[in-house]
């Protein structure tokens, strides 16, 4: 049984039946391949070898079938059922036009879809505004969902901004917002707005790092039970199990502070945040330095 398909079998196919295949990667096929296949075609299909049909110019087509055989014949049969002349010329003007703007390969659906977001992502990761509008871009001729678009900010500015520029957040946020009011064209500056602020904002992953290692020492530990001095105290039994004796409630304290410890016993000396180096994160480690001292060191 041989299969073909498209799409990603990782994803589209049940592991125990992917588990018995022998997988194959069809590449994309190189210009001279292509240009092979239009002549080909021009000269052995049963109804395309009736044309005249001239190949006057190639960029357009190749651009269009982006190494893809399938598309690459689905374009010349458009082109030929889209005109009554006797002579057929295929230039790139004649391509442009017969597929209306369609020449952003993006399926969003298939690989590509994947793919074009990775790199979207990962260009607003690494600060580069240029690369991150071109992808943007890539995604908006091919038509993608605005609201998909919008989440992958929201994402970008919790997970890669973070803590370095709070304000991503709250820019990303009223982007998404706006957009879910505002459909395309309009939506589209929007995003831009949004993807330049993200790239060319400072960048910290602290957050998502502190979370990270903070649920690996909840799966490692288990359920450690809470210190009674942080324990609820409801009802008289529990006040006399001592839930809750001697907490201390900061805003009695002085700069509405005071030390004490709030994890469990076996877990005391953990530490799951650690301040990136950027300007606004080195702000908070001076004001844990004031607060916590040597647990996070001298104040500056």
């Amino acid at each position: 049984l041989i299969g073909a398909t498209t799409e990603n079998p990782s994803f589209e196919v049940i592991s125990p039946l992917l588990s018995r295949c022998q997988v194959y990667i069809l590449n994309p096929l190189d210009k001279k391949e292509l240009l092979q296949l239009i002549e080909s075609a021009i000269k052995r299909d049963i109804i395309l070898k009736t044309k005249n049909i001239v190949v006057k110019e190639e960029r357009a087509i190749l651009r269009y079938s982006g190494g893809d055989a399938r598309k690459l014949l689905n374009v010349i049969e458009l082109i030929v059922n889209s005109t009554e002349n006797e002579k057929i010329e295929i230039n790139d003007k004649t391509v442009t036009e017969c597929l209306q703007k369609n020449l952003a390969t993006y399926d969003k659906s298939g690989d590509m879809h994947y793919d074009i977001i990775s790199a979207f992502i990962k260009s607003v990761r690494g600060s580069d505004p240029d690369a991150a509008l071109y992808w943007l871009a890539r995604m908006i001729e091919g038509g993608e969902d605005v609201k998909f678009i919008a989440r992958r900010l929201l994402i970008l500015a919790v997970e890669d901004i973070g803590l370095a520029n709070p304000n991503a957040l709250l820019i990303a946020q009223s982007t998404f917002d706006a957009v879910h009011q505002i459909g395309y064209p309009e939506s589209r500056i929007i995003l831009s707005e949004c993807t330049i602020y993200l790239a060319t904002s400072p960048k910290s992953n602290s957050a998502y790092m502190a979370i990270e290692k903070a649920q690996m020492m909840v799966r490692k530990t288990g359920d450690l039970p809470v210190p009674l001095h942080l324990r609820n105290a409801p009802t008289k039994l529990m006040k006399e199990l001592e839930y809750g004796k001697d907490y201390k409630y900061a805003h009695s304290f002085e700069d509405n502070f005071t030390e004490q410890e709030f994890l469990p016993e076996e877990i005391k000396n953990e530490k799951f945040y650690i301040p990136g180096k950027n300007q606004q994160e080195q702000k908070i480690l001076e004001r844990l330095k004031i607060w916590w001292g040597k647990r996070f060191g001298q104040p500056t």
